[in-house]
């Protein structure tokens, strides 16, 4: 009976100290919600409540605070408070008896990884983005209840522990923030993997028939990814869910989090998100060994209130970039052909970027503030200072895989040590520490030359010897003409729409973004088609006379052709047998 005694007392603790939630969508068809919270026990004499200004696996402001309005705080007897601001996202409470209810609006229409939505077809949730919280009383547990609407047949899914009906609860803040939650009538499917549950959500107008195709793909990727790593990672209450919204209403995004991701897109299954949103499963699935438990230490803990930096996104995003395609060849879902082409983009944005001469792979992931889902005003020069860490780090994942595999070694071996040392125990790592594991795999010269020459400088490693090695080839077309601008057309003729390329020929004449070409040696550029044309008339070094608009003003320059700078990767139809079999031993699906 003392027993007895003793747990209810403990659980009637734990009750006071839970913070709790409650969210409704009366109002979803004007993309409104109201939230209501209550935090008892409250000590002090006031409380602050905020809403976040970043995000879980993003790195940017974004300001939540400017879609909540409505805000109205009350005591137990139900008795209005006195509410205060000092900054735009923060409401300070006056206590008056310990418990401290508040409720607002929240505007919620953009679908995706960072933002919420609610209309009616779904109320889609990032947590940071729905939900204020008290500052200090981030380590109480929360419990959670969605006011699902029946009239919709709507159904909650999330990574959130289930408590009853459709109330669920969190052991912290932090890892309520990190549970996106769908809520929406859709589909489900799940299978077992080594005792645990793998679970895809499907909010998408399809048939099941189109469900069931794009589920086996989902399960090929997933043993794929756990025989890079050896194992799955222990999911938090046995399962790991993948939460798909495949709707004209949302934005295209992905987003990792620690048992769960976020997959988006405007492509249903139907209308070519089959093919088109594949990729997002195996990039952010990979997440969950690399950046959710090995974990960047400069990401620990995750501020809410401010921008995250990182030193190590060009491993965290650029190694999962890498293996994202590699995957789903390894799965049988694209062909080896098709993985070898898709090799190219990428190669040719990192490789002949201008951007290489200011930032190593470490600076640029520094600048994920700056250009991940960030948002400002003012014109920018990423086409000559930032190269994404998805695409740097993705080829020099590339570059390290196939020089380990040189020496008998391979990328998924060194991806699986460094899960044993930092994901399966949870040490958050730094850079230094991906370079001392590469050393006590590969050697110490090994790893010291890779991150001397390509992390903390930007050279290029030997990619025709490499690829050469693996029975591809690696060619430039030194016959091609190349001007170095991106057009779109108006009526005026041809405008540059982008910064042009420091070093182009484009750039070296002083032209520059929203000039517009009117004429070329005498002929008119009436459209991409017909500049094309002239341009594959060129030889190297010919001269062309341009005409152009510049505010308005017609002005003339001359411009210097010179050899088209971009690569091709293709498989090497006379490679010898030995570097097809290492072809072969390198996309081969493991077991």
């Amino acid at each position: 009976m003392k027993l007895w005694i003793a747990f209810l007392l403990v659980s009637l603790s734990i009750q006071a100290q839970t913070n709790t939630y409650e969210i409704s969508f009366d109002n979803a068809v004007h993309h409104e919600a109201v939230v209501k919270a209550t935090f008892p026990n409250i000590k002090s004499n006031t409380l602050r409540v905020e809403m976040s200004r970043s995000s879980p696996g993003r790195y940017a402001i974004h300001e939540f605070a400017k879609n909540v309005y409505g805000f109205k705080a009350t005591n137990a007897a139900g008795e209005l408070l006195e509410v205060k601001r000092d900054n735009p996202y923060s409401w300070i409470i006056t206590n008056t008896d310990g418990t401290i209810n508040i409720e607002y609006i929240l505007f919620a229409n953009r679908g995706g990884g960072t933002y919420s939505q609610v209309d009616a077809t779904h109320a889609h949730l990032n947590m940071p983005a729905t939900f204020m919280y008290a500052k200090g009383l981030q380590e109480r547990p929360i419990e959670i209840t969605f006011d699902a609407r029946e009239d919709l047949d709507w159904k909650v899914a999330t990574q959130l522990k289930h408590e009853k009906g459709n109330t669920f609860s969190a052991p912290n803040l932090y890892y309520f923030m990190d549970s996106p939650t769908e809520i929406s009538d859709y589909k489900a499917r799940e299978f077992e993997v080594d005792g645990q549950t793998i679970k895809f959500v499907l909010h998408d107008p399809g048939t099941e028939a189109e469900f069931d195709a794009y589920w086996d793909k989902v399960q090929e990727i997933v043993l794929q990814e756990k025989a890079v790593y050896g194992e799955l990672p222990k999911y938090d209450y046995g399962t790991y869910t993948f939460l798909a919204c495949y709707m004209p209403n949302v934005s295209g995004d992905g987003m990792e989090h620690r048992n769960s991701t976020i997959l988006t897109d405007t492509e249903t299954l139907a209308n070519g998100g089959m093919k088109g949103n594949i990729g997002t499963v195996s990039h952010e699935y990979f997440h969950s060994w690399n950046v959710e438990r090995i974990r960047p230490a400069d990401l620990e803990p995750f501020q809410f209130d401010k921008a995250n930096m990182s030193n190590s996104l060009w491993f965290a995003e650029g190694f999962t970039s890498y293996y994202t395609n590699l995957i789903l060849e390894r799965a049988g879902i694209i062909s080896a052909e098709e993985y070898v082409k898709s090799l190219n983009g990428t190669f040719n944005y990192v490789w002949n970027s201008p951007a290489l001469e200011y930032f190593n792979p470490i600076e640029m992931s520094n600048q994920a503030p700056f250009v991940d889902a960030a948002t400002s005003v003012d014109p920018v020069n990423r086409e000559n200072m930032f190269i994404s860490y998805y695409s740097y780090g993705s080829v020099l994942g590339l570059a390290l895989d196939l020089s380990l595999r040189e020496k008998g070694l391979n990328l998924d071996d060194f991806m699986q040590l460094m899960w044993k040392r930092f994901g399966k125990t949870e040490v958050a790592y730094t850079d230094a520490d991906i370079l001392n594991t590469l050393a006590d795999y590969a050697g110490s010269d090994f790893a010291q030359n890779f991150f001397e020459n390509y992390i903390y400088n930007s050279k290029m490693p030997d990619y025709e010897n490499l690829l050469a090695s693996v029975g591809l080839k690696l060619e430039q077309d030194t016959d091609k003409a190349y001007f170095g601008a991106s057009f779109k057309e108006t009526a005026s003729g041809l405008e540059i729409s982008k910064n042009t390329f420091k070093g182009s020929p484009a750039y070296e004449a002083e032209l520059d973004k929203g000039d517009v070409i009117t004429a070329i040696d005498g002929i008119e550029m009436t459209s991409n088609e017909v500049f094309n044309q002239l341009l594959d008339e060129m030889n190297i070094d010919d001269m062309l006379e341009v005409s152009f608009l510049r505010f308005g003003n017609e002005l003339k320059t001359s411009v210097r052709l010179v050899a088209d700078p971009a690569y091709s990767i293709s498989i090497d139809k006379d490679a010898k047998n030995n570097t097809v079999k290492a072809r072969e031993a390198w996309l081969a699906k493991k077991s």
